[in-house]
């Protein structure tokens, strides 16, 4: 099993920049696809982005392609969002992920989530 919990987030205008970060822990934590994930109030909670195991694969939905940037430190156990050019559409918590099943934008591959961080963005 692993372990999850994200920091960062927080408030930022629209066009502004944020980050989150996410520590795994656990035997496993550098050998499984991690993903970043959010939920708007209101609404189902939605896939933004995942990077395998290796860092090698990439995978974003179409609503942050170009805009967001996920990476991973396997020796620091970490993976990060860089989130730019925001707009108040990606207010949400934000939700880190861990798949031993690989990089996928399915909610059923992940098994293991963190608590959230909150980020919102005002315009």
């Amino acid at each position: 099993q692993v372990q999850l919990v994200e920091s960062g987030g927080g408030s930022v205008h629209a066009g502004g920049s944020l980050s989150v970060s996410c520590a795994a822990s656990g035997r496993t934590a550098s050998s499984v696809a991690l993903g970043w994930f959010r939920q708007a109030p209101g609404k189902e909670r939605e896939f933004v982005a995942a990077i395998s195991w290796s860092g090698g694969g990439t995978y974003y939905s179409h609503s942050v392609q170009g805009r967001f940037t996920i990476s991973r430190d396997n020796a620091k156990r970490t993976v990060d969002l860089k989130m730019n050019n925001l707009t108040p559409e990606d207010t949400a918590v934000y939700y880190c992920a861990s798949s031993a099943k690989g990089v996928a934008g399915e909610e059923s591959f992940y098994d293991s989530w963190g608590q959230g961080t909150q980020v919102t963005v005002s315009s």
